[in-house]
């Protein structure tokens, strides 16, 4: 029953084949050069401007609506225009979902960086590679939830559960803000890894590892390396069953969540001037993965139109940062 209310009601028809993830993974890497050289480094002292990572957090949505309208049209010749218009539907709600948890992981780089202490130009430079990594992790985790909910279709309700069970905890959790260098994380690297205090060469250059007396030492800027790239994992076992509330269509869930964090680093220093104005949007998220995990649970019961759940989306993000802005003291200890 579980597997033909898949088929009907998520997705009838898994549209990838060779050629489209190759286009696709093609698009990836051609706009992680287009980040790279032209997202460009603030002078020393400085930091990205409001302007600037607006403009490019616009950008950034602006090459996933065009990915979302060639997919479409060439769905449209090739399948039909019902199925273009699913999973074009899928892709929005899947990106949408994706850059709004997203939100979440932003807010605790904020958190390392300050603890740590990180200028604006190595903030870049560590998101980059973040991304990066977080690219390759994601694609790896979203073929094997593919196949796990393929082989083993039950697991979506403990997608939803989990996914109930995170939302509840981040709504009653949502102020609490430990220092990075507290967590038994940072304390089992120092312990393991070989690090120093200095993050400078001879020539003043921020290092992530440095070369003392033949000896290699890593820089605290590696440390926050690793502790971004682990975040991101963390921050992906929410997200990667999220999205297949959505949608268990592969290629539908991989598209819509690497095109989401291409936009992070944009989204990073958009989101460092607005942190303190947008202090609901803890709860949007809970509220958000609350209904996703609702959904997944209810699946075999009701199936929750793939528009409802964009525009309440939508709708929860809205409410969040308009009541933020209008009471800046509302949810706040």
């Amino acid at each position: 029953m579980l597997l033909a209310s898949l088929s009907t009601t998520i997705d009838s028809i898994p549209i990838g084949n060779p050629t489209l993830y190759a286009v696709f993974f093609a698009i990836v890497a051609a706009l992680l050069l287009v980040d790279f050289f032209t997202f460009k480094t603030p002078p020393p002292g400085e930091s990205v401007s409001m302007k600037q990572a607006g403009i490019w957090s616009a950008i950034w949505v602006g090459v996933s609506v065009i990915f979302a309208m060639g997919l479409w049209w060439y769905l449209n010749q090739n399948f039909g225009t019902a199925l273009a218009n699913q999973k074009v539907g899928e892709f929005f709600t899947g990106y949408l979902l994706e850059k709004s948890l997203a939100i979440d992981n932003v807010f605790v780089w904020l958190m390392i960086f300050a603890a740590f202490a990180v200028t604006p130009a190595m903030q870049r430079k560590i998101l980059l590679y973040g991304v990066i990594g977080a690219i390759i992790m994601r694609t790896v985790m979203i073929f094997a939830g593919a196949w796990l909910v393929t082989e083993f279709s039950w697991i979506l309700y403990v997608f939803g559960a989990f996914l109930l069970y995170t939302g509840v905890k981040m709504w009653q959790n949502h102020d609490e803000q430990d220092d990075p260098k507290k967590s038994g994380l940072y304390k089992f690297l120092q312990k393991h890894l070989r690090v120093t205090d200095d993050t400078k060469d001879e020539t003043g250059q921020e290092r992530f590892v440095l070369v003392k007396q033949g000896i290699k030492y890593f820089t605290p800027l590696a440390v926050v390396l690793i502790l971004v790239e682990l975040s991101d994992v963390i921050f992906a076992v929410d997200s990667i069953p999220a999205i297949f509330a959505v949608t268990t269509d592969p290629f539908i869930v991989l598209t819509a969540n690497l095109l989401a964090i291409l936009g992070l680093r944009a989204m990073f220093f958009l989101l460092s001037g607005l942190a303190d104005k947008f202090h609901l949007l803890p709860y949007a998220l809970s509220v958000i993965l609350v209904f996703i995990g609702a959904k997944m649970l209810l699946l075999d019961v009701f199936h929750v139109p793939m528009a409802i759940s964009l525009g309440f989306i939508a709708t929860v993000l809205t409410i969040t940062a308009v009541l933020s802005v209008k009471y800046p003291n509302l949810g706040k200890s």
